[in-house]
């Protein structure tokens, strides 16, 4: 099956496989929240996402290559969601995504930590982050020891969360 594209422009193709509404926050729910189920994806987003559309995007990046879906181990009549590589060298993107919004939009402090954080880790945070996301979606092992970055940015999330209060939870 051929694949139409409206131009060969790399931002275009970018825009084709991850400018909906819902692909990237899919993204980074799994990347930031490590979100690898669809109850969870479905339940514990912000933004709401309906099931139908949820059950749409993952079936899209599927199939274009950025997720890949199994049986879980754990609980077989679960279907364990995983980023793939392409999905997992986004970091950056998402990074300076955040970072822009932080500087231009009325973000909140608890949901804009980590993207502040991100900022200030840069390119060599990115990459430990990655490793750690390539650890835990694709099997690739980091060396033992290595610190958490998914660790370090949940924490300040909740840290932030906690000090905004009990109407923030």
């Amino acid at each position: 099956m051929a694949v139409e594209h409206r131009s060969g422009c790399p931002i275009n193709l970018s825009l084709e496989v991850l400018g909906d509404k819902w692909s990237l926050l899919i993204i980074r729910d799994m990347m930031f929240g490590n979100r690898r189920h669809f109850r969870a994806l479905l339940t514990e987003s912000e933004e709401g996402i309906a099931s139908n559309i949820l059950a749409d995007r993952l079936s899209r990046l599927t199939g274009l290559g950025m997720i890949t879906s199994a049986p879980d181990p754990s609980h077989k009549q679960r279907i364990l969601l995983s980023l793939t590589e392409p999905a997992i060298q986004l970091v950056p993107v998402l990074a300076h995504l955040g970072s822009w919004g932080r500087r231009h939009l009325p973000v909140s402090r608890e949901l804009s930590i980590r993207a502040e954080l991100l900022e200030r880790g840069g390119q060599p945070l990115w990459d430990d982050f990655m490793d750690e996301l390539r650890e835990l979606h694709l099997g690739i092992a980091r060396p033992p020891g290595t610190p958490s970055v998914l660790g370090q940015l949940t924490d300040a999330y909740f840290a932030e969360l906690a000090k905004s209060g009990p109407h923030a939870a």
